[in-house]
C-alpha cells in the first residue's frame, strides 16, 4: 500500500492535481449559465472527470516532452519526470489512459462533446511544442484552459453560444498574462538555451506590461459575457472583483518577483472559485 501512495504523491507532484482549480470553475460557471441553475449530479460526474482527466493529459504530455529542458533547469531538475522516479514510459501510459478516459466521458455526455474530443486533445498537446518554435506558446496555454467553458456549455446544451465564446476568451487572456508572469521566472534559462518565450525575447517590463494588458483585456470579455448571458449584478460584481484581484496579482509580482509562485497558485486559484460563488448567487437570486 506504501508503495502506490508513493506512486501516488509522484504523480502529484508531476501534474499538481490541485491546480485544476484554474479550470473547474470555469467549466461550472457555463454549465450553471447554461442550465440557469442546477445541472444534475450526472453532468457535475461528468465535468469534474473531463476537466481532472484533460488536464492530466496536457500536463503529462507536458512534463514528456520537456524533459530535457527540465533536466538542464535548476528550478525543475527534481521533477519526477527527470529524477527517474517516473519513468518515460510510464509517463506515456499516464497520458493515453487520460486521453481514452477524456473520450470516454465525452462520449457518454453528448455527439457534439464526443465529437470534438480528439480536436480539444490535439490543442491541450500543442502547448509543449509551440515554446521551441513561438513565444505565442503564452496564448496557446490560455486557449487550452479556455476550452474549459466551451465544454461546460457544450455538456449542458450541445451549442456554443456567443456568451460562452466571451467567457472563453476572458479564460484565455487571464490564463496567457499569468503565464507570461509565471515565465519571469526563467527568463535567464530561457535566453541561454534559445527557448521563445516573451520574457526572454522583450525582458521583464514588457512582458509586465503585456500581461497587464492582457489581464485587462480578460475583464473586458468578462464583462461582456455578464451582459450577453442576461446575468445580473452578482455575476458584475464577479466580473469587476476578477479585475481588482488581478490588478492585486500584478503589483504582487512588479514589486517583488519571488512572489510569483503565490501570485500564480493562490491568486488566481481564489479568482476562479470566487468569481464561481458569485455567479451561483447571481442564479439564486435572480
Amino acid at each position: 500500500m506504501q508503495k502506490y501512495t508513493k506512486k501516488l504523491k509522484d504523480f502529484n507532484e508531476l501534474v499538481m492535481f490541485e491546480h485544476s482549480v484554474f479550470s473547474l470553475p470555469f467549466i461550472f460557471i457555463a454549465m450553471v449559465v447554461a442550465a440557469d441553475g442546477w445541472f444534475g449530479f450526472y453532468l457535475l460526474i461528468m465535468g469534474v472527470f473531463a476537466g481532472l482527466s484533460a488536464r492530466n493529459f496536457a500536463m503529462g504530455i507536458n512534463r514528456y516532452t520537456d524533459r530535457d529542458i527540465d533536466a538542464q533547469n535548476p528550478r525543475t531538475a527534481n521533477r519526477p519526470n527527470v529524477d527517474g522516479r517516473l519513468s518515460a514510459q510510464t509517463i506515456l501510459l499516464f497520458i493515453g489512459v487520460n486521453a481514452f478516459l477524456f473520450i470516454a466521458v465525452a462520449y457518454m455526455i453528448n455527439p457534439l462533446a464526443f465529437g470534438l474530443a480528439i480536436p480539444t486533445l490535439l490543442i491541450l498537446g500543442s502547448y509543449s511544442y509551440f515554446k521551441r518554435f513561438s513565444s505565442l506558446a503564452h496564448l496557446i496555454l490560455g486557449v487550452s484552459l479556455g476550452l474549459a467553458p466551451i465544454a461546460g456549455v457544450v455538456a449542458v446544451s450541445a451549442a456554443i453560444p456567443l456568451w460562452s465564446v466571451l467567457l472563453s476568451l476572458g479564460v484565455i487572456f487571464w490564463v496567457a498574462g499569468f503565464d507570461l508572469l509565471y515565465s519571469l521566472q526563467d527568463i535567464d534559462f530561457d535566453k541561454k538555451n534559445g527557448l521563445h518565450s516573451i520574457p526572454s525575447m522583450y525582458g521583464a517590463e514588457a512582458t509586465l506590461f503585456i500581461s497587464a494588458f492582457f489581464h485587462g483585456i480578460s475583464v473586458i470579455f468578462w464583462l461582456l459575457f455578464v451582459w450577453a448571458a442576461g446575468l445580473g449584478v452578482f455575476a458584475f460584481v464577479g466580473a469587476v472583483g476578477a479585475g481588482l484581484v488581478l490588478a492585486y496579482e500584478q503589483k504582487l509580482v512588479r514589486y517583488d518577483f519571488k512572489q510569483i509562485d503565490r501570485a500564480f497558485f493562490t491568486v488566481n486559484g481564489y479568482l476562479g472559485i470566487a468569481f464561481f460563488v458569485l455567479i451561483i448567487l447571481d442564479k439564486i437570486v435572480t
